[in-house]
């Protein structure tokens, strides 16, 4: 029996990583540190709640990350702040989300001897590729982040790097493709589209739609995670990515819209945000060769799998899709 810190295990891919936890390793301690921003949900972990320990708290309390910690043999890292449109309105809390808050964990592993850091980060830091490039990024790609949520994340990614080499602090890193699934916050591109074609909305898809993006199931990133954990080696990224065929978001949209059955009149093309990057490609070589892994999961079967996840859990995105959330949605995806 080990204990594990989850961090930011409210969130989506956290949710979906104690679910995944908690089936595979029962016998495991786990607590998890959430602080519920508008991305956090605890809806999320109902099902698991008698298996976990939840504390409520922000990574930049080193009060509360210190509790946290006590006793635990492995970090899991995925709280952050984590979407591009939302660091274009207000940079300050990503940097100090994810770049102050990395640090106090950090710092609280290395004082506590915590015998494996892992921590999640995003292809995002390497920018963008170009569309007619067959390009694909892998572990020693420049670092090239275009967005204040991508360059934040590089700024944690190179601090746990430095806490490996500096302290001897036994880390991993993983840098993921774009996730979907359950418990996806409804303001992500995926279960933006299913929720709104669900509530008779259109689809808002950034111009021209030709943004390309390797989409990568929930649960084959955590499957990843825990060979890192298992047969990873300390100090070592690797990409994660489903290396299937890319597509655009175009594509995407007009899939979501024939699987549920609506015409493509439900899709409304709106403006571009600032700096938009236009491909994302993940070449996940290393993680296959040296650990084994692969992903499990068809992208067309199991968009249709989270469409259905939607349909039948209307309450969880109806709660979501409320207040705030639709102040931000308005400011952001009003035609333009």
């Amino acid at each position: 029996m080990s204990k594990i810190l989850i961090t930011g295990g409210a969130g989506f891919i956290g949710s979906n990583f104690v679910h995944y936890w908690v089936k595979k390793y029962s016998g495991d301690e786990i607590v998890v540190l959430d602080k519920l921003t508008y991305a956090g949900n605890l809806a999320n972990l109902e099902a698991v709640k008698d298996n976990i320990t939840f504390i409520k708290g922000d990574i930049c309390n080193a009060e509360v990350v210190s509790k946290a910690m006590s006793g635990v043999d492995t970090v899991v890292h995925f709280a952050a702040e984590s979407h591009v449109d939302r660091s274009i309105i207000g940079p300050e809390e990503f940097v100090r989300t994810n770049v102050l808050g990395t640090q106090v964990l950090l710092e609280a592993a290395k004082k506590n001897q915590v015998r494996h850091f892992h921590h999640v980060s995003t292809d995002e830091v390497f920018g963008q590729i170009a569309l007619d490039s067959a390009e694909k990024w892998t572990e020693n790609s420049p670092y090239l982040p275009r967005s204040p949520y991508s360059a934040s994340k590089a700024g944690s990614d190179h601090l746990v790097r430095a806490y490996f080499s500096t302290y001897g602090l036994p880390i991993t890193i993983t840098n993921c493709s774009n996730n979907f699934g359950p418990y996806h916050f409804p303001e992500k591109f995926i279960p933006l589209a299913i929720t709104n074609l669900l509530e008779g909305k259109k689809i808002p898809v950034y111009t021209p739609g030709n943004q390309v993006r390797d989409w990568l199931y929930v649960q084959d990133h955590c499957s990843a995670i825990d060979l890192v954990l298992k047969k990873g080696k300390p100090g070592e990224t690797y990409l994660v990515g489903a290396d299937h065929k890319e597509y655009t978001n175009l594509e995407v949209a007009k899939m979501i819209i024939k699987l549920m059955g609506f015409g493509e009149e439900m899709l409304e093309i709106v403006g571009d945000r600032p700096g938009h990057d236009v491909k994302y490609a993940i070449n996940s070589g290393k993680i296959r060769t040296e650990l084994g892994w692969k992903p499990e999961h068809d992208f067309e079967d199991y968009l249709n799998q989270t469409i259905e996840w939607y349909k039948n859990n209307s309450l969880w995105w109806q709660n979501v899709k409320s207040g705030d959330y639709q102040k931000y949605y308005e400011q952001n995806y009003s035609a333009k």
